[in-house]
């Protein structure tokens, strides 16, 4: 469904309505990149309401200078930087009780394996956080060079360096992948001939 009305919308249209269309078809993509910025279910469900929440105060904000998706995954990325910023959050890091790190490598990999192969998506995580977040942009919210450079606040120079990087480094993980199931399968294969002579 599009929205384009949204950057037509005036004070007496509903609100309500305009929310729940907005959260049904959009909703999974927003609480989908709350999870990969976080690596946290709980923190992705808090931060998918807070989006909505600000949504539904700021609706007739909306100036259509982008698309909606590219409207509300900004806001998302926005609630959580709030959300790292805030004291709970910098005491926990602090004193190391969750390594934010280890906690997004490990429950990103199990939700994410789910949603395509697990091999690519092993390539995928391993990159590091600016390369991996252009890519998930592009490839999984299939936004645009510019959509996605408005949004992180880069060139699109940087935008196009990144994504070129990450696919390369991608499909080098890929490779190496192939060569080492290759190199195990023609072990097994000469493993099993010299048990059965």
């Amino acid at each position: 469904m599009g929205f384009e009305y949204l950057s037509a919308l005036c004070e007496t249209s509903d609100k309500d309505l305009v929310l729940q269309d907005l959260m049904n078809d959009l909703g999974r993509d927003v609480w989908n990149y709350a999870y990969f910025l976080t690596g946290s279910m709980d923190v992705a469900d808090d931060v998918f309401q807070d989006v909505f929440v600000k949504v539904y105060r700021n609706l007739y904000s909306y100036r259509g200078e982008s698309s909606v998706k590219t409207w509300l995954l900004t806001i998302t990325r926005n609630v959580v930087k709030d959300h790292w910023k805030s004291a709970w959050v910098k005491r926990v890091l602090l004193m190391a009780v969750i390594p934010r790190k280890e906690t997004v490598s490990s429950t990103e990999k199990e939700v994410l394996s789910r949603m395509e192969r697990g091999e690519i998506w092993k390539a995928v995580l391993d990159l590091p956080d600016k390369l991996r977040e252009v890519l998930v942009l592009v490839a999984h919210h299939q936004l645009s060079i510019p959509e996605i450079a408005n949004m992180l606040g880069l060139s699109e120079g940087t935008v196009k360096s990144r994504l070129h990087r990450a696919r390369g480094k991608v499909q080098l993980k890929l490779h190496e992948a192939d060569r080492v199931n290759h190199a195990a399968e023609t072990l097994d294969a000469h493993t099993r001939r010299r048990k059965g002579r």
